[in-house]
C-alpha cells in the first residue's frame, strides 16, 4: 500500500492511494498546518497523519516550493526554515519508511495527466492549482518539466498568486466576478507566454468551478481538475511508487 501526504498552506491530508486506478482507499485524514508551519513542526504532523494509516509500502509527500532531490529550494507559503532543508531526510525519520518529496503541483498534475482532465492529452498541457498560493505544474507529451514556480510570475508589477489565488480571493472578500477576472488576466499572460493546449484548474476551488471558470473567456480551453483537491495524494503517492 502506498501513502499520499498533501501539505498544503492550510492543511495536511494523507490517504492510501490505489496507484492502478487513481483513486483513494480509504477517507482522507486532514490535520491544520501548525502555525509557524516550521521543519519540525511539519514533519510531526507529517508523522501523524503516517502513523494514522500504520504500515505502508512508501510514502509520497508534497511540499509547496520547489524540491530538488528531496531538499526543498523555496518557501513561499511556509516557514523559511524550509529552504535548503533535507525534507525527504525528515520526512522519513519522521513517518519511519522510505519518502519520496515533490512539488505539490507537480504531484497534482501527474495525477490529472495519469488519471484525470489530462489523461490522454499531448503537447503543452498546464496544471494550475489555486490556493494559498498559485502552483503550476507544465507537461510535455505527457512529460513532466519540473518546478515550473509560473504562480510567482510579476503581473502587474507584483506576485501574481497574491492576486489571483484562492487566499486573495478570500482575504479580500471577492465576489465571483470580481475574482474570476483576476484570474482571466493571470491565465491570458501564461496563455501568451506559453501557449498551451489546455490548461487544468486545480486545488481547493477546483470543487467550485462553476462559480468562476464559466466567467472567463480564454481561447485556450480551460477545464477544472477531474480529482479535485485528491490530485495532490494521488500524484505524491504514485510517484512514490515508482521511486527505488
Amino acid at each position: 500500500m502506498i501513502l499520499g501526504i498533501d501539505i498544503g498552506g492550510s492543511g495536511i491530508k494523507g490517504a492510501p492511494v490505489d496507484i492502478e486506478a487513481g483513486a483513494l482507499l480509504a477517507d482522507r485524514f486532514r490535520i491544520e498546518t501548525p502555525q509557524p508551519a516550521d521543519v519540525e513542526r511539519v514533519a510531526a504532523v507529517v508523522g501523524e497523519v503516517a502513523a494514522k494509516f500504520g504500515d505502508t509500502d512508501r510514502v509520497g509527500v508534497t511540499f509547496p516550493g520547489v524540491v530538488v532531490r528531496g531538499v526543498t529550494k523555496t518557501a513561499a507559503n511556509v516557514d523559511k526554515s524550509w529552504i535548503d532543508a533535507d525534507a525527504a531526510g525528515l520526512f522519513t525519520e519522521a513517518v519511519g519508511r522510505p519518502v519520496t518529496v515533490l512539488n505539490d503541483a507537480d504531484a497534482a498534475g501527474v495525477a490529472e495527466m495519469r488519471f484525470g482532465a489530462g489523461r490522454g492529452v499531448t503537447g503543452t498541457v498546464l496544471m494550475l492549482t489555486f490556493g494559498t498560493g498559485i502552483g503550476t505544474a507544465l507537461f510535455v507529451d505527457g512529460t513532466l518539466v519540473p518546478n515550473t514556480e509560473l504562480g510567482h510570475l510579476e503581473l502587474d508589477g507584483v506576485d501574481a498568486e497574491t492576486r489571483a489565488a484562492d487566499r486573495a480571493r478570500e482575504a479580500e472578500d471577492l465576489s465571483w466576478p470580481d475574482w474570476a477576472a483576476r484570474v482571466e488576466r493571470y491565465l491570458r499572460h501564461i496563455d501568451m507566454l506559453l501557449q498551451p493546449g489546455l490548461i487544468i484548474i486545480g486545488g481547493g476551488v477546483s470543487k467550485k468551478a462553476e462559480k468562476f471558470l464559466p466567467l472567463i473567456d480564454l481561447r485556450t480551453p480551460v477545464v477544472p481538475a477531474q480529482l479535485l483537491n485528491n490530485a495532490g495524494i494521488i500524484g505524491a503517492a504514485a510517484l512514490a511508487a515508482e521511486s527505488v
